[in-house]
Formats: structure tokens, C-alpha cells, sequence
């Protein structure tokens, strides 16, 4: 068992966010009012002119070098032009900067070390300050000087001033932490958003197909329907008429993103045997032609002829033949496609824009910084890390800049998203890059927070420090610390409201549900879509990065998990224990004021059962109300109590861990599989017991045990002769007496009730 030592606690924190002016509910109109304020000098190179041709070469590759101090970024080079165009921002960050100047040196790359081809030098008090919203700072044609300070050939136009991280050119530019990347891997430094595809289910449903011509006509063929679309296939059942007519009404359903890329093949396999297949036909859809609906009619059946490629000699040709297959093939808008898991989703909108609720909200993050971040990799002889943050929300996604070599990075960036339902979950993760020079390997994890709208107070301001927690097989350890600023601003408080009234999912969930093995196949293929199409921009949203932050594989078999659910429903539970111990009190008399107050309150409420449920409301009412001083003050976080990490046994977690199928052999898995089957004897003779109990109220009157059920039948005919004479209050007036009667008019054994259900049969003898 893990010895924890660190501190897993959320720690609120009071950063100088909006220039130190927020606080608690202060609303600031600055698009930028969660983050700290850092400022930077950012020098934009645009182009030259008219440069000075190198005597040796003949020609010149011209590149400009800005230089403050001891940090220095270079342009790119350009073979052979004396009048090149860069437009690159360099960005440096202020605090770090003790040079009284900046030079802008451009070289000829032909030369070794660079051929001085002329320089501007820049007195850091002569530098503007620009503040958004105003407008870019226009750039301005110079003179190029010497070294001697005399005009030399040449001019260089750019802009220089003092901004933050509210600039435009903020994103884009080149920073002076990232000096150590090579220019081929600058772009995975920088900050970006993306957008997730839109995506579809794609429904196809196989009804039938008619005069299929099978190679062996002696026999009766085995037809079955293979889909492919992209990378999945799917495969109908054997149809049960096995004759060159077969039907099948079967539904097969894959994801599909915009833009349609990948046709659907669909192809006629007659099984000759194990492995062994025959193709009878196959047919090519563009899913341009499939129509997109979102209501639950199904889509109109179509009849197509199937193609059947036939090899002749070392040439194929393509042979149309009679053989028809009917299908309904449609893109199916009205569900909401699940990437995430179903728990913590950040988005329950449909496919279809006209089908999605009202904005009721914005979102904002800020990210601000981190600290105490322990070492990912080695560089150079020692430890070091290159964090960035990824948030998602809805189909958007942010990815925070890198910061380079820092334990305690900070990115001060802020986003926003539009909210439609406050039932959801933002989620954000920190790793650390592994691409910054060649041969990278992949992105490691950091930690991961995740934050319930529901939870947050409407208008307020959280200024939370998230602990990064990090589960590996050798226990829970924890990685750092995450600051983070979140606000929930509500638009529409009765759009807000009335959320809560309305279905969590599409109505297309309801109309025509979808199995749980569906979901969970169509959740596999929309998360290796989306980290195939996020891995294609620039810089690429990686795939590791998007699984971690989907929750690939959450749903893998872990005893830790299993623990920590059972001991969420025993919690659960606990309520009703406590409940009941409280009123075996009552019974047993253990405080006899106590009693005789239930006594007069039951009495009460048999007279006057119209105070019944007013009573149970009210009281319910107050319990709320007591409650309302202890409410929590801060979102949830990763509790790693409440999750059984600080007490989970390493063998538990080295199965955790362990790959699928599993990588273990021996009597490792031999110890892990026993395991199994006494956890899974235990929910058998649990569920038998249920099962066995539930037939014994069955066998009241199924007569399997003729005087039981005799007695029960006159039971229920004298019941209904005394509840038809004598009002039901009265009985109640004596029944509640009696339960709770004084412990010497009491016996301890059990009820007649209880003894005579015992004796009931049920089914479990007839069992093997």
C-alpha cells in the first residue's frame, strides 16, 4: 500500500488576474480578465530591400538576426534575394530582458558565421507600448547602418513595441524560451485552437438481396453482408434462408466526419467455410449519397445492382450482372455522437445544427500557470520538462504554448466556449512535449483536472490551484500543481433553468434507442477518427494527448475502480442504515422520551393523513436548508480517497496497467484469474440468492407448494374482507403500536411473515 506524503489537496489561490482588479463576483469587460498581465517585446521583421551583393559570392542569402543581450532569434534564410519578405514576429519576454538595446543584424548565410551585410540598433526607452483593442503597430522602412555607424546599402522594414499576451501576434511568434528548439519542431511550441469534424452516424440497413449466382450451384449458400468504411469493418449474420434470395433487416452503423473522404464497400460473401469465403458481389456508396435525417422515419429502401470483378487471365474487368441488394442508407443527425464517456461529456448536442438547444452561457478558462512540476525526461545530463495544457469543451479544443525547461511554467492564456447545457464537464490535461528536437518520442502525462458546470456558481470567479495527480504502477504520485481560473457567465437564466427540464440526450436516443454494444463501438471508432484527424493539423493535437483526454480505455477492468464503485453505493446506502438503526431504537425504547414522540407523531399523521406529504416535504425542505452552510465552496477535483488510489495494492495496479489480451504469463496470471472467479463466485451466489428470494414471492401463487399457497389465498381473501370493513386508519393506528411496542411484550425471533416466505420454494434445486 502507497505511503502518500504529498499534499492531493484543491488550493484556493488569489492571483493578480485583470490587472489585480477581480475578485469573488467582479465582472470585467477585458477579454482577458482571468489571467495575469505578461508583458513582452515583440519585434516584427517583414522585409528588405535593395541589400548589398557579397564581393565574394557574387550573390547573397540574406537573414536577420534580433539580438537583446544574451538571447538572439534568427529569420529563415533566403537563397539568392536582395530583396527577401520574412513577416515574423519574435517575441521576449520583459522580465527577463536587461539589455538597454536591441539590434537587428542582417547577415549573408553564404559566409561562415554569417557576413555582416548591415544593423539597426533600437533604445529600449524609444520603444512604443500597444495596447488592445488599438490598432497593429504599422511598420517602418530604415536605413541599414555599418559597423562604423555610417549608412550602409540596404533598408529593413519592421515594427517593434511592448505588448502582452492579449496581442494578435502573440500565438504566432517566435519566443525566446524556445531558443534551444530547432526551427523545424518551433511549431509544436505554439498555442492553437482546433475544432473537432463534424460527425455522423452513418446507418446502414440490409434488408434483403435477390438472384445471387454462387460459384457451387450444389449447394445452399451461407450469405452474409461485409461493410468496410475506411479502417472498420462490420459483418451481418448468416442469413437464415440460406437460398440465392436471402434477407437479413439488420442495421449496421459506423461514424463518419466531414468531409466524406471514404466511400462504403459493400460486398455479398457466401461462407464456404472456416476462413474461407466466396464474394458474390459488391457494391461502391459515396456517402454523398446518403440522405441526412433527424427525425426517427426511416429512410426510403433502394434497390442496387451489385458488381462482381472477374479475373481473366492476368486482366480484370468489371461484369454488371442481375444480382440486386435492397438497403436503406442514410446519416443519421438526430444523435448526439458520443467521443467521450458518457459520465463526464463535455457536449449532448445532435449532429444537426437545427435540432441544438439555445446558448445559455459562456464558459471562460484561464490558464495560468504551474508549479512544482516533477522531471519528465533527461537533456544534457539532467532533468527537465516542457509542459503544455490541452482543454476541451464541445467540439473545441485549446492547446496552450510550451514552455520550455520550466518546473514552474506559466501561459497565462484565456478561452472561451459557448455553453448549452450545464450537465457537462470541461477537462484539462498537461503533458509534456517530446517533440521539441528529432526523435521524439511520445508526449508523457502530466495530470488531468476535470470541472462540472453544474457545480459552479453562475458569474463567480474560481481561482483554484488543482493538484496533477498521476496513477502508475507503482502507486499514486503526485506531478505538480495546476492554477486555473474559471468563470461560468449565464446569458439566460430561464434557458438555464429550464435545462434542467429538459431530456439529457437528443430525442432520437429515446425514439429509437441505441444498444449499449453499439455506443460503446461507435465511441471506439469516433475517438480513433478524431486522433487521426487531429494528428493531421499543424501543430498536430497528438494521439496520445487526444486519448488521455477522451478517456480511451476507461473502461478496462481495474479492482481498484471496482472498490472504490462499491464503496460509492455502500455510502449511498449508508443513509438508509443509519435510518434504520435509528428507528430499531425507537423500537427497543433506548430513549423513551424519543419513542413516545414518534408514538404521538405517528398517531398524528393517521388522523390527519392530508399532512402526510406536507410533512415529509417540509421536513425534506429543512434537512436542504440545514445544508446550505456546509455547501461545498469549491469544484470537485481528482480525489484520490474517494478513488481508492492511496489504498490500492501494487498488484492491483500492476493489472490495471497490464495490456489487452494480457502481456503476463505464468503464475502471475494464473494468481489474477483465480482472483477473478472467487470475486465473480461471490456476485454468482449474490445473484442466485436474489433470484431465489424474488421465485419464493413468485411461488405465492403459482401453487409449486399447494399449502402454502392454500393459506396464502385465504390470507388474501380475509385481508380483503377487514380492509373493506374496518377503515385503514384504524389499522394503522394499531399497527404502528405494535411494531414499535416495548421490548418485554417483544420476542427476538423472527416474524410469521419472515418464516413463512423462507419455507416457499424456488427454483435454485432445479439447477445444476
Amino acid at each position: 500500500m502507497t505511503e502518500l506524503k504529498e499534499d492531493f489537496s484543491l488550493k484556493e489561490t488569489s492571483p493578480k488576474i485583470g490587472g489585480g482588479r477581480v475578485s469573488g463576483r467582479e465582472r470585467l469587460t477585458s477579454s482577458f480578465d482571468l489571467v495575469e498581465q505578461m508583458e513582452f517585446l515583440y519585434v516584427r521583421i517583414v522585409r528588405a530591400r535593395d541589400l548589398q551583393v557579397n564581393q565574394v559570392t557574387g550573390t547573397c542569402d540574406p537573414y536577420v538576426e534580433v539580438k537583446i543581450g544574451n538571447y538572439k532569434g534568427t529569420t529563415i534564410p533566403f537563397e539568392k534575394k536582395l530583396n527577401p519578405e520574412w513577416n515574423q514576429v519574435f517575441a521576449f519576454t520583459k522580465e527577463r530582458l536587461q539589455a538597454i538595446s536591441v539590434e537587428l543584424l542582417v547577415k549573408d548565410k553564404m559566409i561562415v558565421n554569417g557576413d555582416f551585410i548591415g544593423k539597426i540598433k533600437i533604445d529600449m526607452p524609444d520603444i512604443p507600448k500597444r495596447v488592445p483593442p488599438d490598432s497593429p503597430l504599422a511598420p517602418e522602412w530604415k536605413r541599414l547602418e555599418a559597423k562604423d555607424g555610417s549608412r550602409a546599402r540596404g533598408e529593413l522594414m519592421f515594427a517593434i513595441w511592448f505588448g502582452t499576451q492579449a496581442d494578435e501576434a502573440f500565438s504566432s511568434a517566435w519566443h525566446s524560451d524556445t531558443a534551444v528548439v530547432s526551427g523545424e519542431n518551433i511549431m509544436n511550441c505554439r498555442s492553437k485552437v482546433y475544432v473537432s469534424p463534424k460527425l455522423w452516424y452513418l446507418r446502414v440497413n440490409v434488408i434483403e438481396a435477390q438472384d445471387l449466382v454462387p460459384k457451387q450451384r450444389n449447394r445452399n449458400p451461407e450469405v452474409f453482408i461485409k461493410a468496410i468504411f475506411g479502417n472498420v469493418v462490420l459483418k451481418t449474420t448468416v442469413s437464415a434462408k440460406k437460398t440465392v434470395n436471402p434477407t437479413w433487416n439488420e442495421d449496421l452503423m459506423f461514424v463518419a466526419a466531414e468531409p466524406f473522404d471514404d466511400p462504403l464497400i459493400l460486398t455479398v460473401e457466401d461462407k464456404l467455410g472456416d476462413n474461407k469465403e466466396e464474394c458474390l458481389g459488391r457494391l461502391v456508396l459515396p456517402l454523398s449519397k446518403a440522405g441526412k435525417r433527424f427525425l426517427p422515419l426511416p429512410a426510403a429502401a433502394i434497390w442496387y445492382n451489385l458488381e462482381k470483378n472477374i479475373a481473366n487471365g492476368e486482366e480484370k474487368k468489371d461484369v454488371r450482372f442481375a444480382s440486386r441488394i435492397c438497403l436503406r442508407f442514410s446519416l443519421d443527425g438526430g444523435y448526439h455522437v458520443f467521443d467521450e464517456a458518457t459520465n463526464y461529456s463535455s457536449d449532448l448536442r445532435s449532429t444537426m445544427k437545427q435540432l441544438w438547444p439555445p446558448v445559455i452561457g459562456v464558459l471562460e478558462l484561464g490558464i495560468l500557470s504551474a508549479k512544482e512540476l516533477l522531471p519528465m525526461k533527461s537533456r544534457d545530463g539532467r532533468g527537465t520538462t516542457d509542459a503544455y495544457c490541452v482543454a476541451k469543451y464541445a467540439n473545441k479544443w485549446v492547446r496552450t504554448r510550451t514552455v520550455v525547461d520550466s518546473f514552474d511554467p506559466k501561459w497565462n492564456e484565456q478561452y472561451t466556449w459557448e455553453v448549452y447545457d450545464p450537465y457537462t464537464v470541461i477537462t484539462l490535461v498537461v503533458f509534456d512535449n517530446c517533440h521539441l528536437h528529432p526523435g521524439g518520442a511520445k508526449d508523457s502525462r502530466i495530470g488531468k483536472v476535470r470541472i462540472r458546470l453544474s457545480t459552479l456558481e453562475t458569474d463567480r470567479i474560481y481561482t483554484h490551484s488543482y493538484p496533477l495527480v498521476a496513477l502508475l504502477p507503482n502507486g499514486v504520485k503526485k506531478m505538480g500543481e495546476v492554477q486555473l481560473a474559471v468563470r461560468f457567465t449565464c446569458s439566460s437564466f430561464v434557458n438555464l433553468l429550464q435545462t434542467y427540464s429538459q431530456p439529457l440526450l437528443p430525442k432520437m436516443h429515446y425514439i429509437n434507442p441505441l444498444s449499449v454494444f453499439q455506443i460503446d463501438s461507435l465511441r471506439h471508432q469516433a475517438t480513433h477518427l478524431l486522433s487521426s484527424r487531429l494528428s493531421r493539423a499543424e501543430p498536430p493535437l497528438r494521439r496520445e494527448v487526444v486519448e488521455y483526454l477522451l478517456d480511451v480505455g476507461s473502461q478496462m477492468w481495474s479492482m481498484r475502480r471496482g472498490k472504490a464503485n462499491l464503496a460509492r453505493l455502500m455510502r449511498f446506502l449508508n443513509g438508509f442504515g443509519v435510518a434504520w438503526i435509528w428507528f430499531d431504537q425507537v423500537r427497543r425504547w433506548k430513549n423513551p422520551m424519543t419513542t413516545i414522540f414518534v408514538h404521538v407523531f405517528y398517531v398524528i399523521m393517521v388522523l390527519f393523513p392530508q399532512m402526510i406529504l406536507a410533512t415529509f416535504f417540509f421536513i425534506l425542505f429543512g434537512v436542504v436548508i440545514m445544508k446550505f452552510k456546509r455547501r461545498p465552496r469549491h469544484p470537485p477535483h481528482m480525489d484520490i480517497k474517494l478513488s481508492f488510489a492511496d489504498k490500492a495494492h501494487p498488484d492491483e495496479l500492476d493489472e490495471e496497467f497490464d495490456t489487452f489480451p494480457s502481456s503476463k504469463q505464468g503464475h502471475i496470471l494464473t494468481t489474477r484469474y483465480d482472483r477473478l472467479r472467487s470475486i465473480a463466485a461471490r456476485m454468482v451466489t449474490l445473484n442466485g440468492d436474489l433470484d431465489s428470494q424474488l421465485e419464493r414471492l413468485q411461488s405465492l401463487i403459482d401453487w409449486r407448494d399447494p399449502r402454502a399457497t392454500a393459506m396464502f389465498s385465504i390470507f388474501c381473501l380475509m385481508a380483503a374482507v377487514v380492509f373493506y370493513i374496518v377503515p385503514l386508519w384504524i389499522l394503522l393506528l394499531f399497527a404502528g403500536p405494535f411494531v414499535m411496542r416495548h421490548p418485554r411484550f417483544r420476542i427476538d425471533i423472527p416474524a410469521l411473515p419472515q418464516n413463512f416466505l423462507r419455507r416457499l420454494p424456488s427454483k435454485a434445486e432445479s439447477l445444476l
